[in-house]
C-alpha cells in the first residue's frame, strides 16, 4: 500500500463474505474471508485533514482483490446516496490506483443501467441520482480512492433488498441480468471519461485535488452535474 498511500493507514473496515450474502448471485457460497478493505477519512498532513473538514470532504481508500465468489467477481455491496438540501442526489470522484475496475450504475429509477470501465489513473464520476457497485474483474488487486461529501451516509437497503445490483458480472465477464428486478434497461458498457472543467483529467492524482487545493464544491452541492451523466 505504500506506493499507493504514503502516509498512516489506520485499520479498515473490512467486508466479509457473510457480510455480503445479502447482495451475491449465490448467497449461499461456502465460506467466511475478507472480500474487500476500506480504509476511511485519510489525509498525509494535518493542514490537508483541516482543509478536507472545511470543504466537508472526505478522502478513501478501498482494496478489493481478485477471486471468485459463486461464480461472480468480487465486487463492493453497492449503495445510493442520500439527497442534498437541494433534493439532489450527491456525488462521489473515484480514481483506480491500480488494477482494473467495473463500475456498475444504476438510476435510482432504473431507468439507466451502465458499466463504466476504468484502468488505474482513470477517473469516475458517479454522478447524481445513481448507486453504484464496484467490481474487480481482474487478476490483480484493485486498489481505488475516492472524495465524497463527509456527510454522505450510504443507503445499502435498496441492493439488499434486491440481492445486489440490477447485473451481476459472472466468471468470464459474462453479465447476467438480477431477476428478482421487475424491468431494467439493456445493460450499456463504457469507458471511463473525463470531466476538464472538474479537473478530473485521467493520469493525474487524485489527491493533488486535495494538496492543491482544488474546487470540490461540487461534491456537496451537484447542481451543475446533470442527472444523466452517462446518458448517451
Amino acid at each position: 500500500m505504500s506506493r499507493y498511500w504514503p502516509g498512516i493507514l489506520p485499520d479498515p473496515s473490512v467486508r466479509t463474505l457473510d457480510d455480503m450474502r445479502y447482495v451475491l448471485a449465490s448467497p449461499d457460497a461456502a465460506g467466511t474471508m475478507p472480500l474487500y478493505f476500506m480504509y476511511r477519512d485519510l489525509a498525509l498532513t494535518e493542514d490537508d485533514r483541516q482543509w478536507l473538514a472545511e470543504q466537508n470532504v472526505r478522502f478513501d481508500i478501498t482494496v478489493i482483490p481478485p477471486g471468485i465468489v459463486g461464480g461472480e467477481y468480487v465486487k463492493t455491496k453497492g449503495h445510493y446516496h442520500p439527497l442534498t438540501p437541494a433534493g439532489i442526489g450527491y456525488p462521489e470522484l473515484y480514481q483506480v490506483l491500480a488494477g482494473e475496475a467495473h463500475y456498475l450504475l444504476q438510476r435510482k429509477d432504473l431507468r439507466d443501467v451502465v458499466v463504466v470501465t476504468a484502468k488505474a489513473a482513470e477517473f469516475v464520476l458517479i454522478p447524481p441520482g445513481y448507486g453504484h457497485v464496484t467490481i474487480n474483474p481482474g487478476v490483480e488487486e484493485l486498489v481505488m480512492a475516492n472524495l465524497v461529501s463527509a456527510g454522505v451516509a450510504s443507503e445499502y437497503a435498496f441492493y439488499e433488498q434486491m440481492q445486489g445490483g440490477a447485473y451481476y458480472e459472472m466468471e468470464g465477464g459474462v453479465w447476467v441480468r438480477n431477476p428478482r428486478y421487475p424491468a431494467v434497461p439493456p445493460l450499456r458498457v463504457i469507458a471511463a471519461v473525463e470531466v476538464p472543467e472538474l479537473g478530473i483529467r485521467h493520469g493525474r492524482g487524485i489527491y493533488e485535488m486535495v494538496s492543491q487545493r482544488e474546487d470540490l464544491a461540487y461534491l456537496n452541492a451537484p447542481e451543475k452535474i446533470p442527472d444523466d451523466f452517462y446518458k448517451t
